[in-house]
């Protein structure tokens, strides 16, 4: 059976760089997150910033049980901008789920963000050799939505009644997926765009 990690797994490209999640990550995740009222969207889940610690806390202890591997996401400065991890990590089949993932509005649609991706997609399939990555989402987020489709995913179908949100509604999910096969033309796309200047 094959293992995918290590849980501190760094990656690094031109414009950003994935980073084990660390409490001392804390302070300006929060102070990220209360800048752009992150923590306001009813669709998703961003931890407040009184959370932050007790979120980073829990996605440790997801990693320390081999059930995540997560990472703060920087800036070409070091300035941290984010979180992302693999998650529902399969190692038999092998499959992961790239998510639990958000980053400020300044970095959204940029290169941080589809390089962080596309670090993220190149460790999945040519390290590991995973049969397919798969993304969810809020059947109503559709900035999200239409994030990961520009990626090259495909939606494989909508999951009703799924989850209970924080406010006690009930989250249909969208789940997407990139497979094996998708790779290479999904890999061509992603390095063009990160290439194409803004």
């Amino acid at each position: 059976m094959s293992r995918l990690g290590p849980p501190d797994l760094s990656l690094t490209g031109r414009n950003v760089r994935l980073v084990p999640l660390s409490p001392d990550h804390a302070t300006a995740l929060a102070a990220e997150v209360k800048a752009g009222r992150l923590h306001e969207l009813w669709y998703t889940f961003v931890p407040p910033p009184e959370g932050m610690a007790a979120e980073i806390d829990r996605r440790l202890a997801l990693r320390d049980r081999g059930e995540m591997i997560p990472f703060t996401i920087l800036d070409p400065t070091g300035a941290a901008v984010g979180m992302t991890t693999y998650m529902h990590i399969d190692h038999t089949t092998p499959r992961v789920e790239i998510g639990s993932t958000w980053i400020i509005p300044s970095a959204q649609r940029g290169p941080v963000n589809t390089e962080a991706k596309r670090l993220m997609l190149e460790q999945a399939f040519d390290v590991w050799g995973c049969l397919a990555v798969e993304f969810r989402t809020h059947r109503l987020n559709q900035q999200s939505r239409r994030a990961i489709e520009r990626l090259g995913a495909q939606l494989d179908g909508i999951l009703r009644a799924h989850l209970r949100m924080p406010n006690g509604t009930i989250r249909d999910t969208a789940v997407y997926s990139i497979t094996a096969t998708d790779w290479p033309t999904v890999r061509a796309h992603l390095d063009w765009r990160i290439a194409r200047p803004r």
